[in-house]
């Protein structure tokens, strides 16, 4: 799933990270003021065009406001105050982040402060949701200012992650060392690209598993296997699908908390597809709901929206939300 950000995500994220609400939901203004949306597409694309070899160990510095896919070591140095700053690192739909702290020249007792997040926050909604995440959403910040040197590797539960901080004296900063590790069985993920297949499985474990694409999509379930249909005794529940403990749902919105998006379609029988869906929203989520008694498993591919296919859409629908097929 390598390859060149479409210019509509990389817009949306632009959008996304120029408009950040950080700290668990305290609204804060990037101070970065030479950080324009023209460079930050430029350093997306000059990031997502790299590749390393196993033995060369990439170095630059960290910007204020960063997007980082690839492994490597990374400082931040403050030339002057900046006071609202993150990072965002992204690997493929099989990897994890783990971050590692080389050095630390930061003023604690004075304000500053370093913080690693297990997963993203953008305006000011968190991806995973709170619902889908394996751990409570306190346990997901890690401040370095409490934990010190006692945990200086953390790695991410998803192949996204990303670190907050704030810095008042020029000549302070910290280094990083980023690097990739392989997930069997990945778990809430943002897709990297605006088009590719995936499949996702869960095997025999009570939790839920996300799938985001944060550009308008058609989507196409191929095949769909739900351990529950081998159960005799499986009866439509009042409730829907929701109520078999084992289904996957489509969610369309324009934010990133799956658990405030407008379901569109639940399956919760086994099916070989094709199944598929045009939905012009800011985000699409395949999200596949586990009760643990079942191995469950869905395979799909998505592609981006061409505009002549938005335009019908929204000709199609007099709703304000985002449209669909």
């Amino acid at each position: 799933m390598r390859g060149a950000m479409s210019v509509t995500f990389r817009v949306h994220l632009c959008f996304f990270l120029l408009s950040l609400y950080v700290l668990k939901g305290q609204s804060r203004y990037l101070e970065e003021h030479e950080i324009t949306p023209e460079r930050v597409l430029s350093l997306l694309n000059s990031e997502l065009k790299r590749e390393l070899s196993d033995e060369f160990v990439y170095r630059r510095p960290l910007r204020c406001l960063d997007m980082l896919v690839v492994e490597g070591q990374f400082t931040f140095m403050a030339d002057r105050p900046q006071l609202s700053c993150a990072a965002f690192f992204i690997g493929e739909p099989n990897e994890l982040i783990s971050i590692q702290y080389d050095a630390a020249n930061i003023d604690c007792a004075g304000g500053d402060f370093i913080k690693i997040f297990d997963g993203w926050v953008l305006k000011g909604e968190k991806f995973p949701s709170s619902q889908d995440h394996p751990y409570p959403l306190y346990e997901r910040y890690v401040d370095y200012c409490t934990t010190g040197s006692s945990r200086r590797v953390i790695r991410s539960s998803q192949n996204v992650a990303m670190i907050f901080f704030r810095i008042h004296s020029a000549g302070s900063g910290f280094t990083i060392t980023v690097t990739k590790l392989i997930n069997p069985f990945p778990c809430n993920v943002i897709s990297q690209t605006p088009e590719g297949s995936f499949t996702m499985v869960i095997p025999q474990q009570h939790k839920n598993c996300s799938f985001s694409i944060i550009y308008p999509v058609e989507i196409q379930i191929a095949e769909l296997s739900l351990g529950n249909l081998n159960d005799v005794s499986l009866k439509r529940s009042p409730w829907g699908c929701a109520g078999t403990g084992d289904f996957v749902e489509l969610l369309r919105g324009n934010g990133m908390d799956t658990s405030k998006m407008v379901p569109v379609a639940d399956l919760c029988y086994s099916f070989s597809g094709p199944a598929q869906m045009k939905i012009g929203c800011d985000n699409t989520v395949l999200r596949m709901v586990s009760s643990g008694k079942f191995v469950n498993r869905v395979t799909f591919q998505y592609r981006l929206l061409h505009q002549h296919e938005l335009e019908k859409l929204r000709g199609n629908n007099l709703e304000d939300f985002c449209d669909m097929e």
